[in-house]
């Protein structure tokens, strides 16, 4: 039988550029994640500077209405969708086979699909900018401001089918680690032996999976809507905005989650390493952590409180919106706790970790003055709200990334980044965060609305917008100062050597940067901590534990390299880029979309037809 693949040799031994577009190496995919969200990080800093400086004095004139409201939006959805979700994926990728003792995810093939298609959903929305329609009715994208008479041209159509496209790759993404953590465990490692960053990664992906198509389907209405003409949202035809916010918030605030765990399990990672002793509570962090992501799914409409859903509504979400907050506190006084009469290296790593923790607690604390529908009503739709969120996931989030990049860099790169630079990138950009972000609580408890590009003298905005500005620019000097850390040490950086912080879990039991084949021979895990076992019985003896001995990477049989996951994404953005192209005749884009699909199906039965791996591992010639 003949087979797409006699057609088309697979790729054996590429090098140069077509090996990382071929690759299936989780390592690999890990740092193009990780690269492709600090690029849309860049891009989403700018969106944001633009409406600073448009805002930093009153009736400014920088930027038109319409340019603003497409800054805004595309800012919101950048920041979430593009940046923290994949340098979620970064870690994902390149540290859950290397914590559980596996050697690769459980579907190589799929997670460069996954990759490819986040950046070619990503790439789409921004192609917007290139002709002029770039969407402009928030990151949530409200009904009926939606509607095709109220969002003239494309705009909107952009961001509706590029955010289907990054669905796809997070739920191919979602399946693939829960698959991988669930059966490629090390032995020995059972579910209550796991790092807790493996437990907040299976939380996450379980969330994403079940979150996903909620999005899916809204985002399907609208496309209907726009495209075809349906009604689903149109209340003169007897559809209603209200659904939107409805499936939006039911989605978006387990999303709310999605951003912030995978944060919460790298911090758990790092607080215990730096304070020399185990994670206090780890059953309870982990129960807390699941019961997070249960109750995310009974607190949506703690955002719809001015929406007239109703004392009941009201009451009940009031209700859950305030429990919510106690798993929450039960993991920072944990954290708290683990601290306490710890031996603490306050290294770069340990001040972000503590940096998150202080910034969260106030994003927390913000939230729940939210719960309380009395007072939302004062605050909704100000800038306390807009206060609020960039603390949970500026003060959150990003704190907790670059905590895990400066954990993870010896490990990743073999080399050590400068830890000056690393603590003076930590001050600025914890400094120039509250100088941004604090003011915001009350200039939106003055009444300063959110989403509007100009305001008139008098009311009294001017000093904490200008301070809010200032702090913008001191967060980008910052972030300067990691670019300069983060290049110069991986070319002039001190060997790191495979353990340098002394840690506790298996990734820092072999070289750095990991071997193709992360580990020679698949370790045994005999506890909590398993690698601070393993030093502590050969300390008990007199002995050191070297890293894990290199051996011939053709003895081991590993995934082969592979364009077919590329070939797919590609078809697949195909799909949704031709529903965008308008030539003038309506049934042109259906054929363009079709092509899109053809390709997709190719690409398809080319990788379902591709064997595994070689009969002798050939990967590492890539490296």
């Amino acid at each position: 039988m003949v087979s797409i693949t006699g057609v088309i040799p697979r790729p054996t031994g590429y090098t140069g550029l077509w090996s990382w577009l071929t690759t299936v190496d989780h390592k690999r995919i890990g740092a193009l994640y990780g690269f492709s969200a600090f690029f849309f990080f860049v891009i989403g800093g700018i969106e944001a500077g633009i409406m600073r400086l448009q805002l930093v004095t009153s009736d400014s004139s920088l930027v038109s209405a319409d340019w603003f409201n497409a800054m805004f939006t595309m800012h919101g959805t950048t920041m979430i969708f593009m940046v923290i979700m994949p340098f979620g994926a970064t870690f994902f990728n390149f540290l859950v086979p290397l914590m559980i003792g596996a050697r690769d995810v459980a579907f190589p093939r799929l997670n460069a699909f996954s990759y490819w298609t986040f950046l070619f959903g990503a790439l789409l929305m921004h192609a917007g900018f290139l002709i002029g329609q770039v969407p402009d009715a928030g990151w949530f994208s409200y009904a009926n401001l939606t509607a095709a008479p109220f969002s003239e041209g494309k705009g909107l159509d952009f961001w509706a089918l590029s955010l289907q496209v990054l669905g796809i790759a997070s739920l191919a993404a979602g399946f693939n680690f829960v698959v991988t953590i669930i059966n490629m465990r090390a032995p020995g490692m059972s579910m209550m032996r796991m790092p807790v960053f493996i437990w907040m990664t299976l939380v996450t992906s379980i969330l994403l999976v079940l979150a996903f198509p909620i999005i899916t389907v809204a985002l399907i209405e609208l496309t209907a809507d726009r495209q075809f003409g349906a009604n689903f949202f149109n209340t003169a035809a007897g559809g209603d905005p209200i659904l939107w916010q409805h499936l939006f918030w039911l989605f978006g605030h387990p999303e709310v989650y999605i951003l912030i765990l995978p944060a919460m399990g790298v911090v758990s990672e790092i607080i215990p390493t730096f304070s020399r002793k185990p994670l206090f509570g780890y059953p309870v962090i982990v129960f807390s952590g699941i019961v997070i992501a249960i109750m995310s799914w009974a607190v949506w409409s703690h955002h719809m409180f001015t929406v007239g859903l109703g004392a009941i509504a009201n009451s009940v979400f009031t209700i859950t919106t305030m429990l919510i907050a106690v798993p929450t506190g039960v993991k920072i006084f944990n954290w708290i706790a683990t601290m306490w009469n710890g031996s603490i290296d306050l290294k770069t790593p340990m001040l972000m970790a503590i940096g998150f923790v202080a910034l969260f607690i106030v994003g927390g604390l913000s939230g729940v003055s939210h719960a309380v529908s009395p007072s939302d009503f004062q605050q909704q739709d100000t800038y306390y709200i807009v206060a609020h969120i960039h603390y949970v996931l500026f003060g959150g989030a990003i704190f907790g990334i670059f905590a895990g990049i400066y954990y993870w860099y010896p490990k990743i790169t073999g080399k050590m980044y400068n830890e000056m630079l690393g603590k003076v990138h930590f001050w600025l950009m914890f400094v120039g965060m509250n100088l941004t972000f604090f003011p915001m609580h009350y200039a939106g408890l003055n009444g300063m609305p959110r989403r509007i590009y100009t305001y008139a003298e008098g009311f009294g905005w001017e000093g904490m917008n200008l301070l809010a500005t200032i702090g913008y620019f001191v967060i980008v000097i910052s972030l300067l100062i990691f670019i300069h850390n983060f290049f110069r040490s991986i070319k002039k950086g001190a060997e790191a050597g495979h353990d340098p912080w002394d840690a506790p879990t298996l990734e820092w039991s072999i070289s750095s940067p990991p071997p193709v084949y992360n580990f020679a021979e698949v370790p045994v895990v005999r506890g909590q901590d398993a690698y601070w076992i393993t030093k502590r019985e050969a300390a008990a003896r007199g002995e050191t534990v070297p890293a894990e001995p290199h051996v011939d990477p053709s003895t081991i049989h590993m995934p082969s390299p592979s364009y077919w996951p590329l070939i797919t994404s590609f078809g697949v953005v195909w799909i949704a880029g031709g529903l965008l192209i308008d030539v003038g005749w309506d049934y042109i884009r259906f054929p363009i979309s079709f092509v899109g699909g053809l390709i997709t199906i190719i690409g398809v039965i080319g990788w379902s037809n591709e064997p595994a791996a070689e009969e002798h591992h050939e990967a590492a010639e890539q490296h």
